[in-house]
């Protein structure tokens, strides 16, 4: 896992709602914790753009609902700042699938991507369709 360019904001609390856009059958995410997250005591967890969360399925086929998988996140609502000076933020929360090898699990991401995952992931971009 390398770093990513800018700090992006953290727009993600352990509880919040995430969209699966890959094709693994999995529709709806809850973050359950953040991986590698320092903080405070008494302080929630927060995790943006590229970090690898553990999440439990709440809607999908039945083979992959109600497990608890590790996700990547793609894109937030929260706005955050570019080096480049531009500020981004998309229409909602979407994570894709990984293995415990980091690895993307799906074969087919079918929504956008940030170009900060693929910075980190850099076998995310090889099956995105959209890069911004």
């Amino acid at each position: 896992m390398k770093g990513i360019s800018t700090k992006t904001v953290k727009g993600l609390k352990v509880g919040s709602a995430l969209k699966c856009i890959d094709n693994t059958g999995a529709k709806m995410l809850e973050i359950i914790s953040v991986r590698g997250y320092r903080g405070v005591r008494g302080r929630q967890p927060k995790a943006g753009v590229g970090d690898v969360v553990v999440c439990a399925v709440k809607k999908g086929n039945q083979k992959i609902a109600h497990e608890v998988v590790k996700a990547v996140i793609v894109t937030q609502r929260a706005e955050y700042r570019r080096s480049n000076g531009i500020r981004i933020k998309f229409a909602e929360n979407t994570a894709i699938l990984l293995q415990d090898t980091l690895e993307p699990r799906g074969k087919e991401i079918k929504g956008i991507v940030a170009k900060e995952v693929v910075e980190r992931f850099p076998a995310v971009g090889k099956i995105a369709r959209i890069i911004i």
